[in-house]
């Protein structure tokens, strides 16, 4: 569906069901340089198990024009403003990565008006090396190769898809080229700034669950503790065959998870 905002329209996928507000509804927010459809493996499963979904592609990305968000604030409040527009009564917000962040900053923004939060693969801070900056910026190809190689774990390297015939690798590289130019590297430089995490946990209200990839080079698990401390009760799993990219990885394990929390907070 697309969803008419006063800067343009917003394509969100709802896992082929109807949206229905009077039921849970759950944002499903990606990362740097992807789309919607990272979310393959949980969006239809929740949307026909008692919720409503809405897996966006942000500003820039995958069917939803105009110029690309540059900043984790700017994107939080974009959500918020999806959030508005639909008249969503107490979303439940769930990020991958740069959407984790923005989900984060999203729900300490809405306070009492967000249900849950889902965080996947985030840590306080998330650093990117200079020259993943510079490759992003002048050498697209090269820095999605990049981030497939170090943003997957070991048994995808292997092959190692539950989805049999598709070579996770080459399917995220395909994915990020994608991306118009400059989109994949103001997706980066949001993460790379993005210093308030700590703080926006301390604001969160809401029920959260991390989900965190074992094999994790990006965000390891060790990282996400001072994070997982700072929001009272958090739920953790820790998704042992998965790194970085674990709704792909580990689609089903990641897609329970998910649905443990939207039943949680759904009562």
């Amino acid at each position: 569906m697309f969803i008419e905002m006063q800067n343009g329209p917003v394509f969100a996928n709802t896992g082929g069901a109807e949206f229905d507000r009077k039921k849970p509804v759950a944002i499903l927010i990606h990362g740097a340089g992807c789309d919607h459809s990272i979310w393959g493996g949980q969006n239809r499963y929740i949307a026909h198990h008692g919720a409503s979904v809405l897996a966006l592609d942000l500003p820039g990305h995958g069917r939803t024009p105009g110029p690309a968000i540059d900043s984790i604030g700017g994107l939080a409040d974009f959500v918020i403003g999806v959030v508005d527009a639909l008249k969503i009564d107490r979303p439940i917000l769930i990020g991958h990565s740069m959407g984790g962040l923005t989900a984060l900053e999203a729900a300490a923004r809405l306070g009492d008006r967000c249900a849950g939060l889902g965080l996947c693969g985030v840590a306080v801070k998330m650093p990117v090396h200079p020259a993943l900056l510079d490759a992003a910026k002048n050498d697209k190809v090269t820095a999605a190769e990049l981030i497939a190689g170090w943003g997957h774990g070991s048994r995808a390297h292997r092959g190692g898809n539950p989805a049999h015939g598709i070579w996770m690798l080459r399917q995220a590289v395909i994915l990020i080229d994608r991306m118009a130019p400059g989109v994949l590297h103001d997706d980066l430089a949001a993460c790379n700034a993005y210093g308030d995490a700590l703080a926006a946990a301390a604001r969160v209200t809401c029920p959260a669950h991390l989900l965190l990839g074992k094999g994790d080079k990006m965000t390891p698990v060790k990282v996400a503790q001072p994070l997982i401390e700072a929001i009272p009760g958090a739920d953790v799993t820790v998704l042992e065959s998965a790194g970085h990219m674990m709704t792909v990885e580990a689609p089903r394990e990641s897609c329970m998870a998910l649905m443990g929390l939207i039943r949680k907070v759904a009562g």
